[in-house]
């Protein structure tokens, strides 16, 4: 099957998914595999480990929940304005973050987050540990009720649609093949001519805004933007989908993410419920020393090997 048939296939299971399935468990899914795949953006593509990219996340959720709680915007203004506000704190931090390499990189990303982190916690429009509860979901364009699920379920689809293709078409991109390149050699890189400062930090760019833009919906569907997420646990588990999935593949972390949060639904509500994050850990570690390529690395591996794929 090629892509292009592959794709719509999928597209065609989602547009049918809410009928069959509970519409928000579906744009959960939805608004952290796209937190997922900006992550990846980052680290499978340019080869740089965030430890605080929840604070994109967050602030996107917050920016557009307090503007759509206090001043009556429209849905797509409120997501617009909280993108916008992820995607200029990820200019900031990446260009104080890309001057450092491997592990300081970072450990600068984690500082700079948690630094934020206790900013928010204190910030009266935050509202502390309480957060902004009852966020509207207003009317799209001022004519569509998003208080009705399925309603909702589809803009959350169309958005991460657009950027998932946003994605996908920087990594095939000659941007994209300049940062593969970088990830692989960056002293070559540096011999060939390339600014390798500056496309880290453009590479830092599109993937905060876009996870600003998978937190900002996240927001509107629950009608919530609290700490947790930009605490750094969601950092830890935006690495764990990643991880799952297939580092360096566009479907590993939509796969990683809808396995993470179907696996912390299912164990919230069973015997389980109160060793979640000792089950997630273990997983981790599990997909760590066996499957090191991801479930969609694995299965690439597994087609090449045994039909040429």
């Amino acid at each position: 099957m090629n892509k292009p048939l592959l794709y719509l296939v999928l597209l065609a299971g989602l547009l049918v998914a809410p009928w069959l399935v509970y519409p928000v468990f579906l744009m959960k899914i939805l608004c952290f595999a796209l937190f997922a795949c900006a992550f990846n953006l980052l680290l499978g593509f340019a080869g740089l480990l965030s430890f605080g990219h929840a604070i994109f996340l967050g602030t996107g959720g917050y920016i557009t929940g307090y503007l759509m709680s206090n001043y009556a915007l429209t849905p797509e203004l409120g997501i617009l304005l909280g993108t916008a506000a992820a995607a200029l704190l990820g200019m900031a931090y990446g260009k104080l973050a890309v001057r450092r390499e491997g592990i300081y990189f970072a450990m600068v990303t984690l500082a700079l987050a948690q630094l934020l982190y206790f900013v928010y916690l204190q910030a009266p429009f935050t509202k502390g540990e309480d957060g902004i509860q009852g966020i509207p979901r207003g009317h799209l364009f001022g004519l569509i009720d998003l208080a009705d699920s399925h309603s909702m379920y589809y803009l959350v689809l169309a958005i991460f649609v657009f950027g998932f293709a946003v994605i996908q078409r920087t990594v095939h991109s000659p941007f994209g093949q300049i940062l593969k390149a970088i990830r692989e050699n960056e002293p070559r890189a540096v011999s060939l001519g390339y600014d390798v400062l500056q496309y880290k930090w453009i590479a830092f760019v599109i993937s905060a805004t876009l996870a600003g833009l998978a937190g900002s919906t996240k927001s509107l569907v629950f009608q919530l933007a609290s700490l947790t997420d930009v605490h750094w646990h969601m950092s830890g588990e935006v690495v764990l989908m990643a991880l799952i999935g297939g580092v360096g593949t566009l479907f590993g972390p939509v796969i990683g993410a809808t396995t993470v949060v179907t696996l912390q639904n299912v164990l919230a509500s069973g015997p389980f419920s109160s060793y979640v994050h000792v089950v997630m850990g273990a997983i981790f570690v599990i997909c760590v020393l066996v499957f090191r390529s991801g479930i969609v690395g694995e299965l690439n591996k597994l087609l090449k090997k045994n039909f040429n794929l």
